[in-house]
């Protein structure tokens, strides 16, 4: 684990396959009780090639876990950071399901665009959600809610195996057996300092709810939009979208973009790894 500063922030990142000449990998894990980088260990172990660069968001993992919200824009600046002081050319950016919207930021903003050469959108949310923002009145409500006891105890519940594993057999993986003790230790100790709950409270609060409309009509990059074959949604405001209609909406509003559908629901580079490679390394091959 390195590290490095961003504002009077630590933020951690791992390196793999540095020997790599190629445009390297950006892999952006998304927001939840336990999760950071470590997310993508399946798709390490399997990845055959390019360097990857897998950060910890602020307020995630192993970086520092300060008592603030954070929106997209936040974790977009401290990423673009890590590219252009740390790894200095551009990248190929993996992001995971509802944190599209901070490489949205990276590749919409004229100070941060040639830093991303291209993007993998894996299991974006629906349409609507990045196109209908969270009023700012509701996210500051929803925020001092979840900065009260009230969200104090909500997190000490959400962080027990019980409500893990019923959670991401649920509304995450396609398949029970899927949900194995090495994801649910993953959680478990990555949600076990009480700060990062506020990165989870962010998400939760709406602040990544914005739209997002004129910043993917002016993107350019290449874009492979990957859509599990069962992907579904816990906003009830969108449970009637298929996952045909979501990786449509995508596929016809970026200038630049296909889509591809493989097994699985909501975290493919996990529950789906091989499958996700595939069509991974088909796309940055051809960048």
């Amino acid at each position: 684990m390195a590290v490095y500063r961003w504002q009077h922030y630590t933020c951690a990142y791992e390196t793999h396959n540095t020997e790599s000449d190629a445009t390297p990998l950006l892999l952006i894990h998304p927001i939840g009780v336990g999760l950071a980088g470590k997310f993508w260990q399946p798709f390490i172990e399997q990845w055959p090639g390019r360097t990857l660069y897998v950060p910890d968001l602020l307020g995630c993992g192993d970086s520092d876990l300060p008592r603030r919200s954070y929106s997209p824009r936040d974790w977009a600046e401290q990423l673009h950071h890590l590219i252009s002081d740390v790894i200095q050319r551009p990248v190929i950016v993996v992001v995971q399901g509802a944190l599209l919207p901070v490489a949205l930021e990276m590749m919409a903003d004229k100070n941060m665009t040639q830093s991303v050469a291209g993007a993998a959108l894996s299991g974006p949310p629906a349409w609507r959600l990045i196109t209908e923002p969270t009023p700012p009145w509701r996210q500051r409500l929803n925020w001092s809610l979840f900065q009260s006891p009230l969200g104090w105890g909500f997190y000490q519940y959400a962080r027990t195996q019980k409500f893990l594993k019923s959670f991401s057999e649920r509304q995450l993986f396609d398949q029970t057996d899927d949900v194995t003790n090495d994801w649910l230790a993953m959680l478990d100790t990555g949600s076990r300092d009480m700060a990062t709950r506020y990165a989870v409270f962010s998400f939760l609060a709406g602040f990544w709810r914005q739209d997002y409309r004129a910043a993917i009509a002016s993107i350019q990059q290449p874009i492979l939009v990957i859509m599990g074959k069962t992907a579904s949604t816990i906003d009830r405001t969108v449970q009637d979208t298929t996952a045909q209609q979501r990786l449509d909406d995508y596929t016809s509003h970026f200038s630049n973009a296909r889509g591809v559908f493989i097994p699985g629901r909501n975290v493919l580079p996990y529950e789906s790894t091989t499958e996700f490679i595939t069509v991974l390394e088909t796309f940055v091959n051809e960048l």
